[in-house]
């Protein structure tokens, strides 16, 4: 019975470290934005505003760019935000590359959260499929934080 328990608490602390760390894995501290590569193309900003309760927004929330270039998001005002795509409402077949375009995601198309103003998070257009790119702020989409990105 010590032996189990022993073995058990053993496996629960290796578990708990999280293994080895190779050499190309990073970590970000808590409520840190996450890295984003240095973008290579033109670069758009777009402002994620808002009033804490009620009112959300992307500035602009309509914008037309060229392939390759990157989007830069700005946390300005209004607590956490973060951008997220829906996969149906992307041009056929671009899931992948957009995907490749966001680094550190939380889930499917959906960049990590901007904890405090001035955090950034860069998503990368490069070699994506022209058409609309359909988004939306996570904790803010009942609040019509949503934004169109058209690459042509």
């Amino acid at each position: 019975m010590r032996f189990t328990l022993l073995t058990t608490v053993v496996a629960l602390g290796a578990l708990a470290c999280g293994g080895e760390k190779k050499a190309d894995q990073t970590q970000t501290p808590a409520g840190q934005p996450a890295a984003t590569p240095a973008a290579t193309g033109p670069v758009v900003e777009v402002k994620m505003t808002g009033n804490g309760t009620n009112v959300a927004a992307f500035e602009p929330k309509a914008l037309t760019i060229a392939p390759g270039t990157t989007v830069r998001f700005i946390n300005v005002s209004g607590g956490m935000h973060n951008v997220a795509f829906w996969g149906d409402s992307i041009p056929a077949g671009a899931a992948a590359t957009l995907a490749a375009g966001m680094p550190n995601t939380i889930d499917n198309l959906s960049g990590p959260f901007l904890m405090n103003p001035n955090d950034t998070y860069e998503v990368s257009f490069a070699n994506a499929a022209k058409g609309t790119y359909k988004g939306y702020c996570v904790p803010h989409v009942a609040l019509g934080m949503r934004l169109a990105i058209t690459v042509q």
